[in-house]
C-alpha cells in the first residue's frame, strides 16, 4: 500500500492542506471484487440442461356475476330481489345461465323459518339446469361477529 508522506522539502509548508485523494484503496478492493466474480460466475452458468415451459400471455376470464336466489317464509322465490312467478320459470332462467363460460355459482338464501321444501326445490331446479357450484348463505354467529 502506498503513503503519501509530503513534497520534500525544507519544512515550511507545514499548514497546507493535501488535496490528492489515495485511490491505492479502492483498486485494490475492485480487484478483489473481479477476482470473486471472475471465479463464481462459471458456477452458476453450469446448471441441468432443461426445457423450460414459454410463457403465454392469455387475457384472464372475468368471473360472472353470482346468482342470488332468496326464498322466504311462504316460499316464494326471488332471483336477485325480483319475484319469480314459479319453479318452472326459474328452471327456465336458470338453464339460460348454465349454458355460460365460466357458469355462474347460484347462491341460495332461505329464510329461517321456511319449510324446507321450498329451499329443497329450489337446489332441484338448478340441479335440472345444469348448475355445478350451489352454495347456502348463512349469518354468522352473535358471538363470532363480535369477535372479528
Amino acid at each position: 500500500m502506498g503513503m503519501n508522506v509530503g513534497p520534500a522539502g525544507d519544512g515550511d509548508d507545514d499548514g497546507e492542506v493535501v488535496s490528492a485523494i489515495n485511490t491505492t484503496p479502492l483498486v485494490d478492493i475492485m480487484l478483489v471484487l473481479l477476482i470473486i466474480f471472475l471465479i463464481t460466475v462459471p458456477v452458476v452458468t453450469h446448471t441441468v440442461p432443461v426445457d423450460l415451459p414459454r410463457e403465454k400471455n392469455q387475457p384472464t376470464k372475468t368471473k360472472p356475476e353470482n346468482i342470488i336466489i332468496a326464498v322466504n317464509r311462504d316460499g316464494d322465490i326471488f332471483w336477485n330481489e325480483a319475484k319469480m312467478p314459479d319453479y318452472t320459470a326459474l328452471l327456465e332462467k336458470l338453464k339460460t345461465r348454465a349454458v355460460e363460460q365460466p357458469q355462474p355459482e347460484v347462491h341460495i338464501r332461505g329464510d329461517r323459518n321456511a319449510r324446507y321444501e321450498y329451499v329443497g326445490r329450489v337446489v332441484v331446479a338448478a340441479q335440472r339446469a345444469g348448475i355445478v357450484k350451489i352454495g347456502f348463505i348463512t349469518e354468522p354467529p352473535a358471538g363470532v361477529a363480535a369477535a372479528q
